[in-house]
């Protein structure tokens, strides 16, 4: 009985630990640039006007995944998606 309870002590002494440690890496840094990245927007999600000058507001690309439809990511994070262009990097706000 004795080393039953010491094995339940030593299992959730463990998942608290594991716990602890996967929350503290589940938040990423604040960005201090984001990119504009074309060709990942899905229809009807993009962030302001397209780089075509074929409209000027939000949430009006008409297709997935198009060049000209574009959204804000964090520095460094546009290249790690099949398909993403670096189209211009601005300053985070402070």
């Amino acid at each position: 009985m004795k080393s039953t309870k010491t094995a339940v002590g030593v299992t959730v002494a463990g998942i608290l630990a594991a716990s602890l440690s996967l929350g503290a890496q589940a938040v990423p840094e604040q960005p201090k640039e984001w990119e504009k990245c074309a060709g990942v927007a899905k229809a009807g999600a993009n962030d302001c006007g397209a780089l075509d000058g074929s409209h000027g507001c939000a949430g009006q690309a008409k297709e997935d995944n198009m060049p000209t439809e574009w959204i804000y990511v964090p520095a460094g994070t546009c290249d790690k998606i099949t398909g993403g262009e670096v189209k211009a990097v601005k300053p985070a706000k402070s």
